[in-house]
């Protein structure tokens, strides 16, 4: 690919299932699929990238375009360019495997949407994508991958399908910050459309402070995933998609990894995710990354919170904060516990399920992270 090429935007693809009713269980037939998504970083060109990693079989993308959104599935006219994949407007994607576009002449700004609309011919069966996208997606019976009118688009969905990173070329950025996690991660409970994810806010005070020189931020959150053990309901584990969900993405340089809330509330022991922690530790320091740590956040309230659950939380950030296994520490539990009843989440930060916090918890947890770590 070359130097330069940064992951201006991410998410860790996963296997639908019936569990979750949506689109994606049936699949798409001469359908088109716009997801709309959020640079960390600009770019004088861009690269889309698509994966077939939990289909059932080999997938062909008719068409595929990106442009600026507008309003709702509306994009900006004139802003719309064709993506090709080897120089060919569509793309056969084998089972269980990725695809990246040739680079796509459209400039993108930092902290912009775009629309990337695909355009699926035949059936394609059960359809990588993921679950949690705190936004709004739009479906259209047809190849309407190419309209910027958006009339065509008639249904609505809050997943991303296919898509799972979109690279931009920056030569001035510093490489690419992954945050990894789950659904806190994943901004879970954040306003849908805001862009209100702590990774998004990280982005946008990396932006204030560096300019041009700014990191990208890579969202790599799954919704109730875990660090030691997969699910079929929230995705490989910590893990298992370590090495495709991290080492993988260009120009990466560090990893933020904030997980093993879930863990605890399947039983698992303090000394396990600990264990869990050093794998990822050893897995990054071997790539050549810095790994920092995030303190667990107060989940008192959820039906799974137990005094015994409680101990492994503490005990586990006693490990980060003092063990030195990571190359830093960032202190996400102190920054939205409510400084009276540390068990809790402060109120002011609450989304109101006592566990994930609302926009403005995901802003505190963004500014308690010392940006030192990430421009080093």
């Amino acid at each position: 690919m070359g130097p330069g090429w940064v992951t201006t935007w991410a998410a860790s693809p996963q296997a639908p299932t019936p569990l979750f009713p949506n689109p994606g269980n049936a699949g798409f037939s001469n359908q088109t699929e716009r997801n709309i998504v959020f640079t960390s970083v600009a770019g004088n060109q861009i690269r889309i990238r698509l994966s077939n990693t939990f289909g059932e079989h080999t997938v062909t993308v008719g068409r595929v375009s990106v442009g600026i959104p507008l309003t709702g599935a509306r994009l900006v006219p004139g802003t719309t360019h064709p993506v090709n994949f080897g120089g060919q407007a569509s793309v056969t994607i084998p089972f269980g495997a990725e695809v990246v576009s040739d680079p796509v002449p459209l400039k993108v700004s930092a902290q912009e949407q775009l629309a990337v609309s695909l355009y699926l011919p035949t059936a394609t069966g059960r359809a990588t994508y993921h679950r949690t996208a705190q936004q709004t997606g739009y479906i259209a019976a047809g190849d309407q991958a190419s309209a910027a009118a958006g009339t065509a688009y008639t249904t609505t969905d809050t997943s991303w399908y296919f898509l799972d990173g979109v690279l931009a070329h920056n030569t001035a950025a510093s490489g690419t910050v992954v945050a990894f996690g789950d659904s806190i991660t994943d901004g879970f409970q954040s306003r849908a459309g805001a862009n209100a994810r702590w990774p998004n806010y990280l982005a946008k005070r990396l932006d204030a402070a560096l300019g041009a020189k700014a990191p990208a931020v890579a969202d790599e959150g799954i919704s109730g995933n875990r660090v030691l053990r997969n699910s079929p309901r929230f995705g490989a584990s910590a893990l298992a998609r370590f090495r495709r969900d991290v080492l993988s993405q260009p120009g990466v340089k560090d990893v933020i990894v904030l997980e093993g809330i879930n863990d605890i509330g399947f039983g698992v022991t303090a000394a396990q995710i600990e264990a869990g922690y050093r794998q990822l530790i050893s897995m990054a320091h071997a790539a050549g990354l810095k790994i920092f740590g995030a303190t667990l956040t107060p989940f008192k309230g959820p039906p799974y919170w137990s005094p015994a659950g409680e101990a492994k939380r503490e005990a586990v950030n006693n490990w980060i904060r003092t063990s030195h296994a990571f190359d830093g520490v960032i202190d996400f539990a102190k920054a939205v516990q409510d400084r009276f009843n540390p068990l809790y989440i402060n109120p002011a930060y609450n989304s109101g399920d006592n566990l994930h916090p609302n926009d403005a918890g995901y802003e505190a947890m963004a500014n308690a992270i010392n940006l030192a770590l990430l421009s080093s």
